[in-house]
Protein backbone atom coordinates (compact mmCIF):
# COMPACT_ATOMS: atom_id res chain seq x y z
CA UNK A 1 0.00 0.00 0.00
CA UNK A 2 0.84 3.65 -0.56
CA UNK A 3 0.80 6.60 1.39
CA UNK A 4 -1.80 9.47 0.64
CA UNK A 5 0.53 12.24 0.54
CA UNK A 6 0.70 14.60 -1.50
CA UNK A 7 3.17 14.46 -4.43
CA UNK A 8 5.66 16.80 -5.56
CA UNK A 9 4.50 17.25 -9.14
CA UNK A 10 6.57 18.37 -11.92
CA UNK A 11 4.86 21.51 -12.01
CA UNK A 12 5.33 22.04 -8.64
CA UNK A 13 9.24 21.87 -8.96
CA UNK A 14 9.53 23.63 -12.58
CA UNK A 15 8.46 26.68 -10.42
CA UNK A 16 10.76 25.89 -7.55
CA UNK A 17 13.47 26.24 -10.14
CA UNK A 18 11.82 29.33 -12.07
CA UNK A 19 11.97 31.06 -8.10
CA UNK A 20 15.49 30.64 -7.59
CA UNK A 21 16.29 31.83 -10.79
CA UNK A 22 15.18 34.95 -10.43
CA UNK A 23 17.75 35.84 -7.74
CA UNK A 24 20.84 36.64 -9.37
CA UNK A 25 23.02 36.40 -6.90
CA UNK A 26 21.79 32.73 -5.85
CA UNK A 27 24.39 30.92 -7.69
CA UNK A 28 27.57 33.13 -6.15
CA UNK A 29 26.30 32.60 -2.61
CA UNK A 30 25.65 28.84 -3.62
CA UNK A 31 29.12 28.68 -4.97
CA UNK A 32 30.10 30.24 -1.42
CA UNK A 33 28.12 27.90 0.49
CA UNK A 34 29.52 24.92 -1.40
CA UNK A 35 32.82 25.61 -0.59
CA UNK A 36 32.84 26.91 2.85
CA UNK A 37 29.45 26.45 4.28
CA UNK A 38 26.81 28.75 5.17
CA UNK A 39 28.25 29.99 8.35
CA UNK A 40 31.98 30.71 7.29
CA UNK A 41 30.54 32.33 3.91
CA UNK A 42 28.04 34.45 6.42
CA UNK A 43 30.76 35.48 9.05
CA UNK A 44 30.86 38.97 10.19
CA UNK A 45 34.67 39.97 9.88
CA UNK A 46 33.98 43.06 12.89
CA UNK A 47 33.43 40.18 15.62
CA UNK A 48 36.52 40.50 16.94
CA UNK A 49 35.64 44.02 18.38
CA UNK A 50 32.75 42.79 20.07
CA UNK A 51 34.06 39.78 21.73
CA UNK A 52 37.39 41.40 23.65
CA UNK A 53 38.21 39.64 26.36
CA UNK A 54 38.48 42.71 28.74
CA UNK A 55 35.26 43.45 31.24
CA UNK A 56 35.12 46.18 33.57
CA UNK A 57 33.90 44.03 36.08
CA UNK A 58 35.88 40.56 36.90
CA UNK A 59 35.79 37.95 39.50
CA UNK A 60 39.25 36.67 39.37
CA UNK A 61 39.33 32.76 38.42
CA UNK A 62 41.87 30.00 38.18
CA UNK A 63 42.26 27.44 35.39
CA UNK A 64 38.96 25.79 34.40
CA UNK A 65 38.23 22.46 34.44
CA UNK A 66 37.15 19.64 32.03
CA UNK A 67 34.28 17.60 31.69
CA UNK A 68 35.44 15.66 29.01
CA UNK A 69 33.16 13.67 26.97
CA UNK A 70 30.23 14.08 29.64
CA UNK A 71 26.95 15.73 30.28
CA UNK A 72 28.29 16.49 33.36
CA UNK A 73 28.22 20.89 33.01
CA UNK A 74 25.98 21.68 35.33
CA UNK A 75 27.65 19.95 38.26
CA UNK A 76 31.22 21.41 36.82
CA UNK A 77 29.37 24.65 36.49
CA UNK A 78 27.89 24.46 40.48
CA UNK A 79 31.23 22.78 42.33
CA UNK A 80 32.89 25.85 40.32
CA UNK A 81 31.00 28.64 42.27
CA UNK A 82 31.41 26.34 45.48
CA UNK A 83 35.40 26.54 44.67
CA UNK A 84 35.63 30.32 43.89
CA UNK A 85 33.77 31.07 47.10
CA UNK A 86 36.73 28.35 49.08
CA UNK A 87 39.45 30.16 47.13
CA UNK A 88 38.44 33.26 48.16
CA UNK A 89 37.77 32.62 52.11
CA UNK A 90 40.83 30.46 52.36
CA UNK A 91 42.98 32.31 49.31
CA UNK A 92 43.73 28.88 47.86
CA UNK A 93 44.07 29.25 44.05
CA UNK A 94 42.82 26.32 41.61
CA UNK A 95 41.46 24.26 44.35
CA UNK A 96 39.15 21.86 42.64
CA UNK A 97 36.26 19.60 44.23
CA UNK A 98 35.88 16.01 43.07
CA UNK A 99 33.01 16.29 40.45
CA UNK A 100 33.32 12.43 40.27
CA UNK A 101 32.58 12.10 44.15
CA UNK A 102 29.10 14.24 43.82
CA UNK A 103 28.68 12.39 40.17
CA UNK A 104 28.64 8.74 41.86
CA UNK A 105 25.66 9.75 44.24
CA UNK A 106 23.98 11.24 41.53
CA UNK A 107 23.72 7.86 39.67
CA UNK A 108 22.50 6.52 42.91
CA UNK A 109 20.02 8.86 43.45
CA UNK A 110 18.45 9.32 40.17
CA UNK A 111 17.85 4.83 40.08
CA UNK A 112 16.38 5.19 43.66
CA UNK A 113 13.92 7.50 42.21
CA UNK A 114 13.39 6.11 39.06
CA UNK A 115 13.00 2.20 40.45
CA UNK A 116 10.59 4.20 42.81
CA UNK A 117 8.40 5.69 39.38
CA UNK A 118 8.41 2.17 38.01
CA UNK A 119 6.60 0.78 40.84
CA UNK A 120 4.16 4.08 41.50
CA UNK A 121 3.42 3.66 37.48
CA UNK A 122 2.93 -0.17 37.47
CA UNK A 123 -1.12 0.63 36.84
CA UNK A 124 0.13 2.31 33.82
CA UNK A 125 0.49 0.70 29.95
CA UNK A 126 4.19 0.37 29.05
CA UNK A 127 3.48 2.94 26.13
CA UNK A 128 1.17 5.34 28.53
CA UNK A 129 3.15 8.72 27.74
CA UNK A 130 4.22 9.08 31.33
CA UNK A 131 6.22 6.04 31.42
CA UNK A 132 7.82 5.93 28.42
CA UNK A 133 9.00 9.49 29.38
CA UNK A 134 10.88 8.11 32.79
CA UNK A 135 12.46 5.70 30.63
CA UNK A 136 13.86 8.26 28.48
CA UNK A 137 15.36 9.60 31.33
CA UNK A 138 17.97 6.62 32.66
CA UNK A 139 20.74 7.52 30.05
CA UNK A 140 20.93 11.33 30.74
CA UNK A 141 23.82 12.47 32.80
CA UNK A 142 22.78 15.99 32.53
CA UNK A 143 21.08 18.37 35.25
CA UNK A 144 19.94 21.50 37.00
CA UNK A 145 21.53 23.35 39.74
CA UNK A 146 19.16 22.14 42.07
CA UNK A 147 20.77 18.59 41.26
CA UNK A 148 23.80 19.53 42.32
CA UNK A 149 22.96 21.59 45.16
CA UNK A 150 20.77 18.10 46.68
CA UNK A 151 23.77 16.32 45.50
CA UNK A 152 26.36 18.95 48.04
CA UNK A 153 23.68 19.08 51.03
CA UNK A 154 23.31 15.32 51.19
CA UNK A 155 26.70 14.04 50.63
CA UNK A 156 28.59 17.07 51.05
CA UNK A 157 31.89 17.48 48.96
CA UNK A 158 35.33 15.99 48.48
CA UNK A 159 38.74 17.36 46.79
CA UNK A 160 39.70 15.74 43.66
CA UNK A 161 42.40 14.29 44.71
CA UNK A 162 40.52 12.28 47.36
CA UNK A 163 38.10 11.05 44.35
CA UNK A 164 39.29 12.21 40.65
CA UNK A 165 37.94 11.46 37.47
CA UNK A 166 38.36 8.08 35.64
CA UNK A 167 38.01 6.82 31.97
CA UNK A 168 34.25 6.36 32.76
CA UNK A 169 33.38 10.07 34.22
CA UNK A 170 35.25 11.56 31.46
CA UNK A 171 33.56 8.96 29.22
CA UNK A 172 30.15 8.74 30.13
CA UNK A 173 28.57 6.65 27.15
CA UNK A 174 29.48 3.26 27.79
CA UNK A 175 28.38 3.81 31.33
CA UNK A 176 25.27 5.40 30.29
CA UNK A 177 24.28 2.57 27.86
CA UNK A 178 24.69 -0.41 30.77
CA UNK A 179 23.37 1.77 33.40
CA UNK A 180 20.41 2.34 31.48
CA UNK A 181 19.43 -1.36 29.90
CA UNK A 182 19.83 -2.55 33.77
CA UNK A 183 17.54 -0.17 35.06
CA UNK A 184 15.14 -0.66 31.94
CA UNK A 185 15.14 -4.25 32.73
CA UNK A 186 14.44 -4.06 36.18
CA UNK A 187 11.32 -1.71 35.48
CA UNK A 188 9.85 -4.25 33.08
CA UNK A 189 10.67 -6.79 36.57
CA UNK A 190 9.33 -4.48 39.15
CA UNK A 191 6.02 -3.98 36.84
CA UNK A 192 5.25 -7.51 36.61
CA UNK A 193 5.60 -7.86 40.27
CA UNK A 194 2.92 -5.39 41.01
CA UNK A 195 0.35 -6.20 38.40
CA UNK A 196 0.67 -9.86 39.84
CA UNK A 197 0.30 -8.75 43.08
CA UNK A 198 2.89 -9.29 44.90
CA UNK A 199 3.42 -8.32 48.42
CA UNK A 200 4.31 -4.49 48.43
CA UNK A 201 7.30 -6.20 51.10
CA UNK A 202 8.83 -8.38 48.38
CA UNK A 203 8.47 -5.60 46.07
CA UNK A 204 10.70 -3.03 47.92
CA UNK A 205 13.13 -5.89 48.80
CA UNK A 206 13.84 -6.30 45.44
CA UNK A 207 13.54 -3.16 44.53
CA UNK A 208 16.79 -2.58 46.95
CA UNK A 209 18.07 -5.97 45.48
CA UNK A 210 18.41 -4.30 42.25
CA UNK A 211 19.96 -0.87 43.97
CA UNK A 212 22.52 -2.89 45.08
CA UNK A 213 23.82 -4.25 41.54
CA UNK A 214 23.62 -0.82 40.09
CA UNK A 215 25.95 0.55 43.27
CA UNK A 216 28.06 -2.30 42.86
CA UNK A 217 28.24 -0.85 38.82
CA UNK A 218 28.93 2.60 40.43
CA UNK A 219 31.60 1.32 42.27
CA UNK A 220 33.33 -0.39 39.18
CA UNK A 221 32.86 2.56 37.24
CA UNK A 222 33.91 5.71 39.07
CA UNK A 223 35.29 3.82 42.78
CA UNK A 224 34.02 3.64 46.08
CA UNK A 225 33.17 7.37 47.66
CA UNK A 226 35.04 7.79 50.64
CA UNK A 227 33.57 8.02 54.05
CA UNK A 228 36.55 10.16 55.62
CA UNK A 229 39.69 11.57 53.53
CA UNK A 230 42.55 13.87 54.89
CA UNK A 231 41.92 17.30 53.76
CA UNK A 232 45.51 18.91 53.01
CA UNK A 233 46.48 22.20 50.98
CA UNK A 234 48.67 25.12 51.10
CA UNK A 235 47.09 28.46 50.50
CA UNK A 236 48.68 30.90 48.00
CA UNK A 237 51.10 32.70 50.86
CA UNK A 238 52.57 28.72 51.71
CA UNK A 239 50.95 28.14 54.38
CA UNK A 240 50.18 24.60 54.75
CA UNK A 241 46.60 23.08 56.07
CA UNK A 242 45.54 19.93 57.72
CA UNK A 243 42.46 18.60 58.98
CA UNK A 244 42.52 14.87 59.14
CA UNK A 245 39.84 12.05 59.01
CA UNK A 246 37.32 14.52 57.84
CA UNK A 247 33.97 13.64 56.23
CA UNK A 248 32.72 15.05 53.07
CA UNK A 249 29.60 16.72 55.03
CA UNK A 250 32.06 18.21 57.63
CA UNK A 251 33.88 19.74 54.40
CA UNK A 252 31.36 21.53 53.03
CA UNK A 253 30.20 22.32 56.70
CA UNK A 254 33.47 24.14 57.86
CA UNK A 255 35.08 25.26 54.73
CA UNK A 256 32.44 26.09 52.34
CA UNK A 257 30.71 29.27 53.31
CA UNK A 258 27.67 29.00 51.20
CA UNK A 259 23.89 28.20 52.17
CA UNK A 260 22.32 26.37 49.23
CA UNK A 261 19.05 27.23 50.50
CA UNK A 262 19.59 30.87 49.82
CA UNK A 263 19.69 29.96 45.84
CA UNK A 264 17.02 29.86 43.61
CA UNK A 265 17.10 29.29 39.93
CA UNK A 266 15.77 31.98 38.16
CA UNK A 267 14.38 31.21 34.54
CA UNK A 268 12.92 32.94 31.44
CA UNK A 269 10.68 30.26 29.51
CA UNK A 270 8.15 32.82 27.78
CA UNK A 271 6.23 29.53 26.33
CA UNK A 272 5.20 29.57 30.68
CA UNK A 273 3.11 32.31 32.49
CA UNK A 274 5.70 34.17 33.82
CA UNK A 275 5.49 34.81 37.80
CA UNK A 276 5.42 31.19 38.77
CA UNK A 277 7.19 28.51 40.05
CA UNK A 278 7.39 25.58 38.08
CA UNK A 279 8.29 21.94 39.31
CA UNK A 280 9.50 18.77 37.23
CA UNK A 281 10.33 16.09 38.86
CA UNK A 282 11.49 14.30 36.39
CA UNK A 283 14.33 16.14 36.72
CA UNK A 284 14.84 15.38 40.93
CA UNK A 285 17.90 13.43 41.80
CA UNK A 286 18.16 13.16 45.46
CA UNK A 287 15.39 11.35 47.66
CA UNK A 288 14.01 14.21 50.86
CA UNK A 289 16.51 17.34 49.27
CA UNK A 290 16.12 19.69 46.78
CA UNK A 291 13.28 19.95 43.88
CA UNK A 292 13.89 20.66 40.33
CA UNK A 293 12.61 24.16 40.93
CA UNK A 294 12.01 27.26 38.30
CA UNK A 295 11.13 30.63 39.29
CA UNK A 296 10.01 31.97 35.74
CA UNK A 297 10.54 35.20 35.62
CA UNK A 298 10.96 38.18 32.86
CA UNK A 299 14.70 38.25 31.92
CA UNK A 300 15.67 41.56 33.41
CA UNK A 301 15.45 40.25 36.49
CA UNK A 302 18.13 37.38 35.35
CA UNK A 303 20.10 39.81 34.15
CA UNK A 304 20.32 42.31 37.13
CA UNK A 305 20.62 39.26 39.62
CA UNK A 306 24.10 38.54 37.66
CA UNK A 307 25.23 41.69 37.76
CA UNK A 308 24.68 42.28 41.21
CA UNK A 309 26.38 39.25 42.41
CA UNK A 310 29.51 39.92 39.97
CA UNK A 311 29.69 43.43 41.52
CA UNK A 312 29.82 41.70 44.79
CA UNK A 313 32.79 39.18 43.88
CA UNK A 314 30.08 35.90 43.30
CA UNK A 315 30.71 33.93 40.06
CA UNK A 316 27.02 33.12 38.77
CA UNK A 317 26.01 29.77 37.23
CA UNK A 318 23.64 29.73 33.85
CA UNK A 319 22.27 27.57 31.37
CA UNK A 320 21.90 28.59 27.89
CA UNK A 321 22.12 26.92 23.99
CA UNK A 322 25.37 27.03 23.59
CA UNK A 323 26.05 25.78 20.15
CA UNK A 324 23.37 28.32 18.48
CA UNK A 325 24.96 31.25 16.84
CA UNK A 326 27.92 30.97 18.08
CA UNK A 327 32.04 29.74 17.61
CA UNK A 328 31.93 28.41 22.06
CA UNK A 329 34.07 25.37 20.52
CA UNK A 330 36.86 27.25 19.10
CA UNK A 331 37.43 30.68 19.42
CA UNK A 332 34.63 30.77 22.22
CA UNK A 333 32.33 33.33 20.98
CA UNK A 334 29.13 33.56 21.67
CA UNK A 335 27.63 35.98 19.52
CA UNK A 336 24.55 36.12 17.64
CA UNK A 337 25.71 38.31 15.25
CA UNK A 338 28.83 36.44 14.20
CA UNK A 339 27.02 34.54 11.75
CA UNK A 340 24.19 35.67 9.64
CA UNK A 341 23.66 32.76 6.82
CA UNK A 342 19.70 33.90 7.00
CA UNK A 343 20.66 37.30 5.12
CA UNK A 344 23.27 34.72 2.83
CA UNK A 345 20.21 32.50 1.83
CA UNK A 346 17.70 35.03 1.85
CA UNK A 347 15.42 33.14 3.84
CA UNK A 348 14.08 34.15 7.26
CA UNK A 349 14.39 31.09 9.58
CA UNK A 350 14.81 32.00 12.56
CA UNK A 351 12.64 32.58 15.86
CA UNK A 352 12.16 34.10 19.02
CA UNK A 353 12.74 32.20 22.13
CA UNK A 354 8.97 31.66 22.56
CA UNK A 355 8.79 30.04 19.54
CA UNK A 356 12.13 28.28 19.65
CA UNK A 357 10.58 26.57 22.82
CA UNK A 358 7.14 25.82 21.36
CA UNK A 359 8.85 23.97 18.22
CA UNK A 360 11.70 22.20 20.49
CA UNK A 361 14.59 24.04 18.16
CA UNK A 362 15.89 25.51 21.83
CA UNK A 363 16.55 24.17 25.27
CA UNK A 364 18.94 25.19 27.99
CA UNK A 365 21.70 22.69 26.55
CA UNK A 366 24.79 23.96 28.28
CA UNK A 367 25.74 25.13 31.92
CA UNK A 368 28.73 27.70 32.35
CA UNK A 369 29.37 30.02 35.10
CA UNK A 370 29.77 33.47 34.67
CA UNK A 371 32.34 35.52 36.01
CA UNK A 372 32.88 39.14 34.44
CA UNK A 373 30.90 41.64 32.95
CA UNK A 374 31.95 44.64 30.41
CA UNK A 375 29.23 47.69 31.58
CA UNK A 376 28.99 51.09 29.42
CA UNK A 377 26.93 53.33 31.21
CA UNK A 378 25.50 50.97 33.47
CA UNK A 379 24.55 48.54 30.88
CA UNK A 380 26.36 45.59 29.64
CA UNK A 381 27.78 44.98 26.50
CA UNK A 382 29.31 41.71 26.74
CA UNK A 383 30.25 38.57 29.38
CA UNK A 384 32.99 36.73 30.67
CA UNK A 385 32.52 32.65 30.90
CA UNK A 386 34.36 30.17 32.71
CA UNK A 387 33.56 26.53 30.81
CA UNK A 388 34.49 23.37 31.51
CA UNK A 389 36.31 22.23 28.17
CA UNK A 390 39.31 22.70 29.36
CA UNK A 391 42.07 25.45 28.20
CA UNK A 392 42.38 25.07 24.71
CA UNK A 393 38.84 26.26 23.87
CA UNK A 394 37.97 30.29 23.63
CA UNK A 395 40.80 32.54 25.67
CA UNK A 396 42.31 29.66 28.43
CA UNK A 397 39.16 28.12 28.10
CA UNK A 398 36.82 31.04 28.79
CA UNK A 399 34.25 32.26 26.69
CA UNK A 400 33.51 35.86 25.59
CA UNK A 401 29.16 36.69 25.64
CA UNK A 402 27.44 39.16 24.14
CA UNK A 403 24.43 40.93 25.61
CA UNK A 404 22.27 40.16 22.78
CA UNK A 405 23.29 36.58 22.88
CA UNK A 406 22.77 36.30 25.96
CA UNK A 407 19.56 37.73 26.09
CA UNK A 408 18.37 35.49 22.78
CA UNK A 409 19.95 32.19 24.05
CA UNK A 410 20.54 32.01 28.04
CA UNK A 411 17.32 30.37 29.89
CA UNK A 412 18.70 29.87 33.58
CA UNK A 413 20.31 32.44 36.32
CA UNK A 414 20.85 31.06 39.91
CA UNK A 415 20.83 33.70 41.72
CA UNK A 416 21.28 34.77 45.47
CA UNK A 417 17.84 35.54 47.11
CA UNK A 418 19.13 38.83 48.44
CA UNK A 419 19.59 39.96 45.52
CA UNK A 420 16.22 39.71 44.21
CA UNK A 421 13.63 42.46 43.85
CA UNK A 422 10.46 42.88 46.10
CA UNK A 423 8.58 41.70 43.23
CA UNK A 424 10.36 38.63 42.44
CA UNK A 425 10.49 38.11 46.35
CA UNK A 426 6.70 37.54 46.25
CA UNK A 427 7.06 34.94 43.42
CA UNK A 428 9.37 32.87 45.96
CA UNK A 429 6.40 32.65 48.10
CA UNK A 430 3.99 30.68 46.22
CA UNK A 431 3.18 27.02 45.51
CA UNK A 432 5.63 25.16 42.72
CA UNK A 433 3.22 23.80 39.71
CA UNK A 434 3.94 20.52 39.11
CA UNK A 435 5.16 20.36 34.92
CA UNK A 436 4.81 17.05 32.91
CA UNK A 437 7.91 15.33 32.22
CA UNK A 438 7.89 15.97 28.72
CA UNK A 439 7.68 19.72 29.28
CA UNK A 440 10.10 22.43 28.23
CA UNK A 441 10.96 23.14 31.10
CA UNK A 442 13.67 19.88 31.70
Amino acid sequence: MKNQAKKLTPEMIEKFDQDFLKDKSALLAGRSIAKSGFLASSEDPSASSRNNMTFSIEVPTGKVTNQRHSGRCWLFAMLNTLRQEFSKEHHVKNFEFSQNYSFFWDRLGRANLFLQRAIESADKEIDDRYVMSYLSYTMDDGGEWDNAAALVETYGVAPSYVMPDTHNTMNTHEFDQINASLQRKDTLELRKMVRTGQAEEEIEKRRQEMLSEIYRLCVLAFGQPPKTFDLEFKDDNGNFHQDLDITPQDFFKNYVNVNLDDYVELVDYPDHEYNHIYWNEMQDNVAGSFQTEYVNVDFKYLEQAAIDQLKDGHIVWFGCDVDIDSDARKRGWLDDKLYQPDQLIGIDYKMNKKERLQTRQGSASHCMAITGVNLVNGKPTRWKVENSWGPEIGTDGYLSMTESWFKKYCFQVVANKKYLPKEVQEVLKTKPIKVEPWDTLY
